[in-house]
């Protein structure tokens, strides 16, 4: 994988994902390579034009010399537990260029915009080498916002005439633009998108005295581009200038790090309480015969005392 072999690389992404025995033996041997790549996260509402931008800006990069990996995150499909929209298709024809490699991930019930495996997948093609990662999230609107916690950069994409517009979303993704993006920005309304998200940075400022600009794009006829790229640079000199790289290192991994503990908690306590088990203590919860707090508490004594021999029944 390391010498670029884009197979091996599909299947340790597919290790990694889909939790197959070795999977975090394999993060474990990887982790020493990572931290050499350009994340950028790209969220926004359905409909904004992610997927074009995202097209893009890997040409911008190919064409520049670099190598680019793409994680689009779609949402799940209820039936198959797939992914249902498939940016890869609206890639395809990237797909003889080795040096893009593109991987579409279903959601498979994770909320905030990104699938669970998200962070690790960014990690093993930070570890293949890939001079950009950029990660595509769902599109689901306010409740977007893990993205922050794991690129380096993070692009809010907007568009002109989509209801309220950013007084619809404020309460969300507003919050964690380093660079907006205005698409669509030949469709009327453009002008007013602009003069709403400069309303709100005059009403807020970030505690590292960065103001998000914003970028005017057609990404469909590649318009724009150019600037963004533009923009993502300045942002990275921003953060070395004022030293603020490492600090937003640190948050990331202090939030990511707690994820990963209730993750793998979760993972204990599903292993000490089958569905037979549960579906019982649900039960007797729903009859009122014993309350979940104390429940979950006897479960968690249970999970953290748990060794080699079985835990016994509560």
């Amino acid at each position: 994988m390391r010498t670029g072999d884009s197979r091996a690389l599909a299947r340790a992404i597919s290790t990694v994902e889909n939790r197959t025995p070795g999977w975090s033996d394999l993060l474990k041997e990887l982790f020493p390579y990572t931290g050499k790549t350009r994340g950028i996260g790209l969220t926004g509402a359905p409909g904004a034009g992610k997927s074009t931008l995202v097209d893009q800006l890997a040409r911008h990069y190919r064409k520049d010399g670099q190598t680019v990996g793409i994680i689009a995150v779609d949402p799940t499909s209820p039936y198959t537990g797939g992914a249902i929209l498939g940016d890869r298709i609206r890639m395809q024809e990237h797909f003889a260029d080795p040096g893009i490699y593109i991987r579409s991930m279903a959601t498979r019930g994770s909320l905030g915009g990104l699938a669970r495996a998200t962070a690790d997948v960014a990690a093993v093609l930070d570890a293949s080498g890939r001079d950009v990662v950029m990660i595509e999230t769902v599109g689901v609107g306010q409740a977007e916002v893990d993205i922050v916690r794991l690129a380096d950069i993070t692009v809010v994409i907007l568009v002109p005439g989509m209801g309220d517009d950013v007084q619809s979303i404020k309460a969300g993704i507003m919050e964690i633009a380093d660079i907006f993006v205005i698409n669509k920005s030949d469709h009327d309304g453009a002008e007013r998108v602009e003069r709403e998200i400069r309303a709100l940075q005059s009403l807020a400022t970030r505690g590292d005295s960065w103001t998000p600009p914003i970028v005017k794009t057609v990404a469909s006829e590649g318009k724009g581009i150019a600037e963004l790229n533009s923009a993502i640079c300045q942002f990275e000199d921003h953060l070395k200038k004022e030293n603020l790289a490492l600090k937003r290192s640190v948050q990331n991994w202090q939030d990511r790090l707690l994820e990963m503990l209730r993750d793998a908690m979760l993972e204990k306590a599903k292993t000490q309480v089958d569905d037979r088990t549960l579906a019982r203590y649900a039960t007797e919860v729903a009859e009122h015969k014993r309350d979940p707090y104390t429940l979950v508490e006897e479960i968690l004594k249970k999970c953290v005392g748990a060794g080699a021999s079985p835990a016994p029944e509560l």
